[in-house]
């Protein structure tokens, strides 16, 4: 006998387990419990803070929404005014010693007169190739060839997305673009050029809110702290050992075992597959490839410079640095470095020379987050990867040599990406109905390996969204449709609704029962 049964488990208190325990509390319906082998909920949208006091996010994370059940769960958890800032995405691409706006490919008056003729030929062979073209692109490269033509993909798209995805555009698969990636419109493109024109803000994050205090990971304690204490097994009693699907029970490192009925699954599920010791689904998910990423923080003394401004992500796709990407964190929230009276020493200066002085001094500071993928494809040397992106940062003129640096942070997320490659789809529409037959939902940016539904927001849904399949049949639209949720407001959850059919849960095998802990 299990020493825990409960209708439905949730493993991993990230953002997808917690959309899960949510709609389960807010349902009132079967019993439920969420296991999480850290202390502290948030998993892959989690926070550090350096012993200095800066703050760091598991790379670089803002809130926006497409939907306004997530939406009202967030206001919920972090209800005041004062608790959030909203900022305009201030967004560059660091190009031949200048900052271009983003989308580059948009933005291509920017650029030196030479790769502008590059760029306008490609873009009107592009076009003009698309007009009489009979099959969609067989792959990434195929897409960026197709839309935004050699010049832009030879400039920016090829080794750009090579930095960020750790593998050649050419073993990637397209369906995932959706929203994600812009595509340039010949004719505004060629005016802004002749006109020596701007093009404005785009996408959904264009305007984003992030949290004034505890960084990111801050946002999912929130959320956390409104679901009941006793439904939450957190740290070294909700870490995983083993998941027996055929007796559908779960054996955590500390000798407890739970029963389900049905389980939400947020690990990786490559990690899950292995934990069930199920050798048909391990060798199947061996075709699901992945990148890790480094995250580097540096604090820095002094007034943040004028060069830098009020930037908030910028992208790097020259070889003259390690990292795709660098936010200056300090300008999301004046709470994600020290304040200015804080005394730090200084470790040393930014080109590796010691400090004039190992006396502690004031401030003020202001920080710079980093991120860096590898594979196998991609490989870093890890050990001089801190000093590799300071000097990284010397050569783009985001720090001078003589900056004194007074804290620094480096992180490996192995599991950092879930690469859309062309094996993909294959894998998951093989893997994710086998485990679904088992009773296992596995949902989540790595449990379901969806990088186009891997914002928080999307994180957050599939979780909802699971639960509504398990307990009433409600179709997955994250999951299954992310063009269809990515193009609207999605209102139909609210936080807000009752439900008063409660037992509706046994007809689908779970029935509405209280939790039974020996």
């Amino acid at each position: 006998m299990a020493d825990i049964v409960v209708d439905v488990l949730v493993i991993g208190a990230g953002p997808t387990g917690l959309g899960a325990a949510k709609r389960l509390d807010h349902i009132n319906g079967p019993s439920w419990l969420i296991l999480d082998s850290n202390d502290k909920a948030g998993g892959l949208a989690s926070t550090d803070v350096t012993p200095e006091g800066f703050l760091y996010d598991v790379g670089g994370h803002v809130i926006f929404s497409h939907y306004k059940y997530f939406d009202d769960c967030i206001e919920e958890a972090l209800p005041k005014e004062e608790d959030w800032y909203t900022h305009q995405r201030i967004s560059y691409v660091r190009y031949k010693g200048l900052w271009v706006p983003y989308p580059f490919q948009n933005n291509i008056s920017m650029l030196p007169k030479d790769d502008q003729v590059k760029c306008i030929d490609g873009l009107i062979d592009a076009a003009m190739n698309s007009r009489v073209a009979t099959t969609k692109p067989k792959d990434f490269d195929e897409w960026i060839s197709r839309v935004c033509g050699e010049g832009v993909a030879d400039i920016f798209m090829r080794p750009y997305n090579y930095k960020v995805w750790a593998v050649p555009t050419n073993k990637m698969q397209c369906q995932w673009l959706g929203e994600r990636v812009a595509a340039p419109d010949v004719k505004l493109v060629t005016k802004n050029v002749i006109l020596n024109k701007v093009a404005g803000n785009w996408g959904p994050n264009a305007t984003f809110k992030f949290p004034a205090r505890d960084g990111t990971g801050g946002i999912w304690i929130a959320v956390s702290d409104t679901l009941p204490e006793e439904k939450k097994r957190y740290g070294q009693k909700g870490e995983v050992t083993k998941v027996d699907a055929d007796n559908k029970t779960v054996h955590l490192k500390d000798g407890t075992t739970i029963s389900y009925g049905k389980l939400v699954n947020t690990m990786a599920v490559d990690h899950l597959v292995e934990k069930m010791g199920n050798k048909e689904l391990v060798d199947l998910s061996k075709g699901l490839f992945y990148s890790s990423t480094h995250v580097i923080g540096v604090g820095i003394r002094g007034e943040r410079p004028e060069r830098i401004g009020d930037k908030c992500w910028l992208y790097f796709p020259e070889d003259n640095c390690p990292f795709y990407r660098a936010t200056i964190f300090s300008n999301y929230s004046p709470y994600n470095q020290p304040e200015a009276n804080v005394k730090l020493p200084t470790l040393y200066n930014a080109d590796g020379s010691k400090a004039k002085s190992s006396e502690a001094k004031e401030g003020p500071y202001w920080s710079i987050m980093l991120e860096v993928s590898q594979s196998s494809m991609k490989p870093v040397d890890e050990e001089n990867l801190l000093k590799d992106c300071i000097q990284g940062l010397i050569n783009t003129d985001m720090i001078k040599p003589e900056d004194e640096i007074v804290s620094t942070y480096h992180r490996k997320f192995d599991h950092g990406y879930p690469t859309p490659s062309l094996e993909r789809e294959g894998v998951l529409k093989t893997l994710l109905p086998k485990l679904q037959d088992m009773d296992i939902w596995s949902r989540g940016r790595f449990g379901s390996w969806r990088y186009e539904v891997g914002n928080q927001d999307h994180s957050f849904m599939l979780g909802v969204e699971a639960v509504d399949n398990i307990v009433n049949g409600a179709v997955e639209l994250t999951l299954n449709y992310p063009d269809f949720v990515n193009s609207r407001q999605n209102t139909e959850r609210r936080l807000n609704q009752s439900f008063y059919n409660q037992g509706s849960a046994s007809s689908r095998g779970v029935p509405a029962r209280p939790a039974r802990q020996n």
